[in-house]
């Protein structure tokens, strides 16, 4: 689950974090007290919503002007124009899709004097099992773009759960970010900080880009973008607090409907819905489609044990999808059977009246017993022999081929 810039920022404050001060609001009418709120002489406007790249984000909307999603207003009179332009209007960003996502909140912040710009993000590090640190000097900018170029100017620092964030791993950040002054005891304070709160909270991602260094050569959490843990918000009563963030507004309706039948569910841009169980082969899937020249409109994950009807669920929300041309199904049977699943596919082209194509690539535990189901439903239903075969039909059954 994810969260808004000054919702994360004030579970951050909570334990202690730097950060300005700051006022959030839901309606035009919310505005004009939120900006007498500050002192100024700098009010810093922000649009919120749950995708990266704002400040370099574009308004589909011509009333909301040539500039991002993130303005600086230095006088009210500004500030209180640019909250005026941002709210309710579609910001596009390279995260966001072609549609954008309308601005329902803006954050309108206490101005910073920025010495220097700085990246800051946790993690858990599937390699080690622990939570790392990821920091980089090259703060403000896209971290990808970064690691692509200049990938030497990105360290990584994995802390031991058994003792947390000691001094020695402070000082090590420290360097890394070359900080010296009151910024580097400020780091032997914030790292632990972040540390407690990222483990607490059972956050999934914490990325503070940028951290800056202030004039005055103190740090402070200038941007803050968290992510939690979907099964640690699922225990009942573990994370209440965490849980009355959420902004279902900002998600996919087939997002919220995946989650109910606790379908990984992720919403892309191409024209080829695909279902599948397993992360891997779902990373395969895409890749072998893009190689055949489409693009993956979607996956679904429906995870190593389901059943007929959560199969059934998970296709229903695949075709949800206005851009889906072709439905590609890949499935390697472990624990879950293939018959069960072909029965689940068939299930749901009976129901949906599927108008557009579909390609059925079963390996593993009953598989054989699975094609025989779908060769003998009477239904318009491609088998595929392997990944390869299952890619190649698909794409040529959406061109018409």
């Amino acid at each position: 689950m994810n969260i808004h810039e000054h919702q994360a920022k004030e579970v951050l404050k909570s334990f202690g974090a730097p950060v300005a001060r700051g006022v959030a609001i839901t309606s035009l009418d919310q505005a004009q007290a939120a900006i007498d709120a500050l002192p100024g002489p700098l009010w810093v406007v922000k649009s919120q919503i749950h995708a990266g790249g704002r400040g370099k984000g574009k308004f589909i909307e011509k009333e909301a002007g040539e500039k991002g999603g993130v303005r600086l207003g230095f006088s009210k009179e500004q500030a209180l124009e640019h909250v005026k332009a941002m709210f309710g209007r579609h910001l596009v960003t390279a995260q966001t899709g072609p549609g954008g996502k309308q601005v329902n909140r803006i954050y309108v912040e206490d101005g910073a004097d920025i010495e220097k710009e700085l990246y800051l993000s946790m993690l858990v590090d599937r390699e080690t099992g622990r939570v790392a640190f990821v920091v980089s000097t090259e703060g403000g900018m896209d971290i990808e773009a970064v690691a692509h170029d200049t990938p030497e100017k990105i360290l990584t620092i994995s802390i031991d759960p058994a003792t947390g964030v000691t001094a020695a791993d402070a000082d090590k950040l420290s360097d890394a970010l070359k900080l010296d002054g009151a910024a580097k005891v400020d780091m032997s304070t914030l790292a632990p900080i972040l540390y407690k709160a990222f483990t607490s909270k059972d956050m999934s991602m914490l990325e503070v880009n940028p951290l800056i260094v202030m004039k005055d050569g103190h740090l402070r959490v200038l941007d803050a973008k968290v992510s939690f843990d979907d099964n640690a918000l699922a225990i009942k009563g573990r994370h209440d607090d965490i849980m009355a963030l959420r902004d279902t507004s900002e998600e996919d309706e087939k997002e919220i409907a995946a989650k109910e039948w606790d379908l990984a569910y992720i919403p892309l841009d191409g024209t080829i819905g695909c279902m599948v169980n397993g992360a891997g082969l779902a990373m395969a899937t895409m890749d072998i489609i893009k190689l055949y020249g489409e693009e993956p409109a979607n996956f679904c994950d429906v995870g190593g044990g389901a059943g007929k009807e959560k199969v059934a669920a998970a296709f229903k929300i695949i075709m949800q999808d206005p851009n889906v041309k072709g439905i590609l199904v890949n499935i390697f049977g472990g624990i879950m059977r293939c018959d069960i699943i072909a029965e689940g596919v068939l299930a749901a082209v009976r129901e949906t009246n599927l108008a557009v194509p579909l390609v059925v690539r079963l390996e593993g535990t009953n598989a054989e017993m699975g094609k025989k189901i779908i060769r003998e439903s009477g239904l318009n239903v491609i088998p595929a022999n392997d990944l390869d075969d299952a890619a190649q039909k698909i794409v040529a059954a959406i061109k018409g081929k």
